[in-house]
């Protein structure tokens, strides 16, 4: 039992298979790990315990993640008769009566939901501050941010809580969480996870659903177990060769990596930033990667004004359906400033605005997507600074969007692979000076997880990962 904090969701799920230890063995040992670290972190803001219990005392589905703990992220995806607060003060009693269709293949995949994690009001900022529930902290540096909106998530998996939890990537909501506190985290295709039955996609389809995960076969299995279109999906992800697990240990082949140093929208990269991109990149090299100093084009200020737009009429669409559930007028007060800012700024925008948002940003897909037939993968920072203090994005009325316009500064390389579509994960092979983790991001052709699932797990044999623990593991 003492080794359980070690392994990953499938070594957990053997053990559970061959009989070496029961699911509710597992969830109790989860439970008390959490309530040792979670007066630090405040990652998990809603417990599910009795649920949890009951559904590992059961007969649980033999997938392959059976009886495996599990956190569920608290913003837009459904557990029926849990309350789904989305960060946000003015939804803390929303309980939906329904599953969301990921969750349903969570549950067929047998893992067991026992909580769900923090996140930013409605997702917005790359931080996990909010005021109903308070800031999550990093498990590295409890003063330092483990950034978001998959904060609570990234920080339960870094403590060991949990081997994967489950996040979602808007701008880089799972990869700057995975960079920063030191764990795997991948960005799948656009629509290779269903997010329905509420939604077709979110933001025109800058958002994807997967986790964060301590080993990379945790994570492609995961993905084999929940990706597909679900019934009335308006599209999805193209069709792979063989189960991305199968991809995991598979040769990648001499592959034709482009690297970059520099942001593309031009702001300075920290050199703790520079250092650890560069440290990835000869090491791409010494396993027979060939690595050129190349990058795609990108339009800064289209991509800037494509993704406000967006983000923009999301919030105006949020603080409407706020207001249409609860039928009274809402107030600026009921709302953090980052929200109601972008929320003004969304009703301010006409549908040709949105429109041509969109069609900006799907002409940068087109142009990235050009980049990549005579590139296999590209590297970069996944961020331009180390790990943000507490309350470095923090906004007033006053003015609403300085964290929002602050962020652009800390993370520039990943939004525009949601405005893509692409795959691209953040990869934890490097620490600097303070013992502060620093990601590497890589990003695939559209539709080719497989490719970075075969680089990810030659990295993972190259430079393990997992037995490097922050601070807070030794309570």
């Amino acid at each position: 039992m003492n080794d359980l904090d070690s392994l990953d969701g499938l070594a957990q799920a053997e053990l559970v298979r061959r009989g070496e230890v029961t699911a509710l063995e597992l969830l109790d040992r989860a439970i008390a790990r959490l309530e040792k670290v979670n007066g630090v972190l405040n990652a998990v803001v809603t417990p599910m315990y009795d649920h949890a219990r009951e559904r590992a005392r059961g007969q649980l589905p033999g997938g392959p993640f059976r009886g495996v703990p599990f956190l569920l992220k608290d913003l837009f995806t459904a557990y029926a008769g849990v309350r789904l607060s989305n960060g946000a003060t003015v939804c803390q009693a929303l309980v939906p009566g329904h599953d969301s269709e990921l969750v349903r293949r969570y549950k067929q995949a047998g893992l067991v939901v026992f909580g769900k994690t923090n996140t930013p009001e409605f997702g917005i900022p790359p931080t996990t501050e909010n005021r109903l529930f308070g800031a999550t902290r990093n498990p590295w540096n409890p003063e330092r941010s483990p950034a978001g909106s998959s904060g609570g998530a990234a920080a339960a998996v870094a403590a060991r809580v949990v081997p994967m939890a489950h996040g979602g990537d808007g701008g880089g909501s799972i990869r700057i969480p995975a960079s920063v506190c030191g764990i795997f985290g991948l960005k799948p295709t656009r629509a290779r996870n269903p997010l329905g039955p509420d939604v077709g996609d979110v933001l025109s389809g800058l958002v994807c659903e997967h986790a964060l995960t301590l080993s990379v076969r945790d994570s492609a299995a995961l993905l084999d177990a929940t990706a597909g279109p679900a019934t009335g999906d308006p599209y999805f992800a193209p069709p792979t060769d063989r189960p991305f697990l199968e991809e995991v240990g598979r040769d990648p082949g001499r592959l034709r990596i482009a690297f970059s140093r520099f942001a593309p929208t031009g702001v300075a990269v920290h050199p703790d930033c520079v250092a650890a991109v560069e440290d990835a990149a000869a090491l791409c090299a010494s396993l027979g990667h060939d690595v050129i100093d190349a990058s795609p084009t990108v339009d800064a200020t289209a991509l800037a004004r494509g993704f406000i737009t967006l983000y923009a009429a999301g919030a105006a669409r949020n603080v409407l359906d706020v207001e249409e559930a609860a039928a009274i007028p809402v107030t600026r007060e009921m709302f953090e400033p980052v929200t109601w800012g972008l929320a003004e700024m969304g009703r301010q925008l006409g549908s040709a605005d949105y429109l041509l948002a969109l069609r900006q940003i799907q002409q940068m897909a087109r142009s990235i997507g050009a980049f990549f037939e005579t590139h296999d993968v590209w590297l970069t920072p996944t961020l331009a600074e180390p790990p943000l203090p507490i309350g470095a994005l923090a906004a007033t009325y006053d003015d609403p969007l300085v964290g929002f316009f602050r962020a652009g500064d800390f993370a520039p390389f990943t939004p525009l692979i949601n405005a893509t579509g692409q795959p691209a994960m953040s990869v934890p092979l490097y620490w600097n000076s303070e013992q502060l983790p620093i990601g590497s991001h890589f990003v695939g052709r559209f539709g080719d997880e497989a490719t970075l699932f075969r680089l990810a797990a030659q990295l993972e044999r190259a430079r393990p990962w997992s037995e490097r623990r922050p601070p807070i593991c030794a309570l």
